[in-house]
């Protein structure tokens, strides 16, 4: 897959893990939709890492989108954890 097709999975997945976990983020959505094209590419990582598949086959596979998801959810989740509530004043 080229470039254009993982940035626009990552701005998807980065919308659909932001749906899966509400809330108001410290980054907005612009902030979301990078964390959704960096977790993109870590989901499809580890699902080589860890469990020895090639998770990006092709824009419109399933496990693509899945290991995509997952990992914006993961990088979301790392993302509050380590920014919190912080409020600029």
């Amino acid at each position: 897959m080229g470039i254009i097709a993982w940035i626009i999975i990552g701005l998807l997945a980065g919308l659909i893990a932001k749906a899966l976990l509400p809330g108001k983020d410290p980054g907005g959505i612009i902030i979301t939709m990078l964390i959704g094209i960096a977790g993109g590419l870590l989901g499809g990582w580890l699902g080589k890492v860890i469990f020895g598949v090639d998770s990006i086959d092709g824009f419109f596979d399933l496990s693509t989108w899945i290991a995509a998801v997952v990992g914006s959810l993961i990088l979301l989740v790392l993302y509050r954890v380590f920014t919190g509530n912080r409020r600029h004043a």
